[in-house]
């Protein structure tokens, strides 16, 4: 999403569970659909939480997931890697996922260049989206360090509540641990405040304990995606939130965080042709 051929790489990243990952990708990848980006959601997750919020409520019997495509990688295997793609109504295409992929993780353990597996597939599908949004389990294992070794940018969506703050450092020493070794471009996007109900003085002194604590080095969004059962009831009728409940709170917060990121991929794209054009001066 900076200069036109360039495909950004998100990863909506936590190992706490519930904190709003699959709806945060949801928002994300259809958000940024809606502003004319070609964009695909891709599940990494075994419980396919991801894929049911969309739409494909039995995941099990798909002909083909992400556990295909990337056992294919692993064996070496030719395939096609748009195999198993699937086109939701809004506007963006999905890599489902299965409880197949659990199994699939242990087989990677041994696997040759197990860390890039998900990156080499990715490889083969830049070409022809803008954005990528990668769905990531709520662990920090094997698919999580696969989305952080492909992803260009992490977005990390935290509930305001003590424990979901306190594993925040666990995950930022990961990132910094992959950025290291394995993925040197690697940035983190910003902290996503979730599932916020900002009338309670718990979200709000976790909220300030988050942008006092990080906010100084990691970009904390501006606005808190509020806690909403609209948000679960669009899930579970296979939609974004702004097709189910376009004027509503949660809508008009993830609007925000999409135009953010729009906002910064432009930045990083001019940024991008400017250190082309001083290279070419040369």
């Amino acid at each position: 999403m900076g200069e036109s051929g360039d495909c950004r790489v998100y990863a909506c990243v936590n190992q706490k569970g519930g904190v709003g990952k699959s709806v945060t990708s949801t928002n994300l990848g259809i958000g940024l659909a809606r502003h004319g980006h070609k964009v695909l959601i891709a599940d990494l997750d075994s419980q396919a939480s991801q894929t049911v919020s969309l739409g494909w409520t039995q995941p099990d019997e798909l002909p083909a997931t992400i556990a295909t495509q990337l056992g294919k990688l692993v064996e070496n295997k030719p395939f096609d890697p748009r195999d198993g793609i699937l086109h939701h109504a809004e506007g963006v295409d999905l890599i489902p996922s299965s409880i197949e992929l659990s199994g699939l993780e242990m087989r990677m353990v041994n696997a040759m260049s197990r860390e890039v597996v998900l990156r080499n597939l990715l490889a083969e599908l830049k070409p022809a989206y803008d954005a990528i949004v990668l769905d990531c389990p709520p662990t920090l294992g094997m698919m999580t360090i696969n989305a952080l070794a492909a992803a260009d940018r992490v977005i990390v969506p935290v509930q305001p509540e003590y424990l979901s703050v306190i594993g925040m450092t666990q995950l930022f020493d990961t990132v910094a641990l992959v950025k290291k070794n394995i993925n040197p471009g690697l940035q983190i996007e910003g902290v996503l405040i979730t599932l916020a109900n900002m009338r309670t003085n718990l979200a709000k002194n976790t909220v300030e304990i988050i942008r006092q604590a990080y906010g100084e080095n990691v970009h904390i969004f501006q606005q808190p995606i509020p806690y909403s059962t609209k948000v679960k009831e669009a899930s579970a009728a296979g939609k974004s939130i702004y097709a189910y409940e376009p004027n509503g709170s949660a809508a008009f917060a993830y609007e925000k965080m999409v135009r953010e990121v729009e906002r910064d991929g432009r930045q990083i794209g001019a940024d991008v042709r400017a250190a082309k054009t001083v290279e070419h001066s040369r």
